[in-house]
């Protein structure tokens, strides 16, 4: 029977491989011959696609395990704008679902914004907590203060930021927020699901930037976790908006 390091260490060049080969239209066929060939009874090497104009790599199922413990533990400056931003920008879909509970008229919206809330704001403490984890990396950005920039945006304390960060992907602007506040009933339902769309939307692009440049396990999967299931709820949200 196989044992649990030699299953252990199956799976990291599995993750290597994926982590490794660059986002191409080759990436999901490499992938699936690599997870392929894992399934057998001795640990495969990994094939590391070089830069270009270098020639690939062969890893060793030790070298491939040794990138996989590696990149988990190397975060890049991608990885903290990702954490810092989308932290901002969970807030704010929170101060949206807040609303929604005092002022949404319709059931299923009530229950989009519930449910939205619940995955969400636990997705925040984790990023605060990757963050408070790493910030002494010599990755992070000299030009945050604290542990991630939440000085600067202010995410603690019931998430209430109402600063303009409309320059990121999606996020509504304090007249556009304003204006859902002052809403009531079918206006306000429909407004909501605009605004969330766009604001989802605009996650699901943060998500695809950074898993094309993340060194960190921990923020790949999240952001994966983030692209998959936003752009599901677009689609309940885009055929509920239909439904009004």
């Amino acid at each position: 029977m196989t044992d649990r390091h030699s299953i252990r260490r199956r799976a990291l060049c599995v993750i290597a491989a994926l982590v490794l080969t660059p986002l191409t239209a080759c990436t999901a066929q490499s992938a699936a011959g690599t997870a392929e060939a894992a399934t057998g009874d001795d640990p495969p090497s990994v094939i590391a696609p070089g830069r270009p104009g270098e020639e690939a790599r062969t890893l060793s199922p030790e070298e491939a395990e040794k990138a996989a413990e590696e990149l988990r533990d190397e975060p890049v400056a991608a990885d903290f704008a990702f954490m810092e931003m989308m932290a901002v920008h969970h807030a704010q879909a929170l101060e949206m679902t807040a609303l929604a509970e005092r002022h949404a008229e319709n059931e299923r919206v009530r229950g989009l914004a519930g449910r939205i809330s619940v995955a969400q704001e636990p997705e925040i403490a984790v990023m605060e907590a990757w963050l408070e984890e790493h910030a002494d990396s010599p990755a992070r950005p000299d030009d945050r203060q604290g542990h991630g920039g939440h000085d600067d945006h202010g995410t603690h304390d019931g998430h209430g930021d109402h600063g303009d960060h409309s320059d990121m992907p999606g996020m509504a602007t304090p007249e556009q927020l304003a204006e859902l506040e002052e809403s009531r009933g079918e206006e306000f339902d429909r407004l909501f699901l605009d605004l969330m769309i766009a604001h989802h939307e605009g996650a699901v692009v943060m998500a695809a930037d950074v898993l094309a440049q993340t060194g960190d396990m921990a923020v790949r999967e999240l952001a994966a976790e983030i692209a998959a299931q936003q752009n599901a709820e677009i689609g309940r949200m885009r055929n509920l908006r239909e439904d009004l």
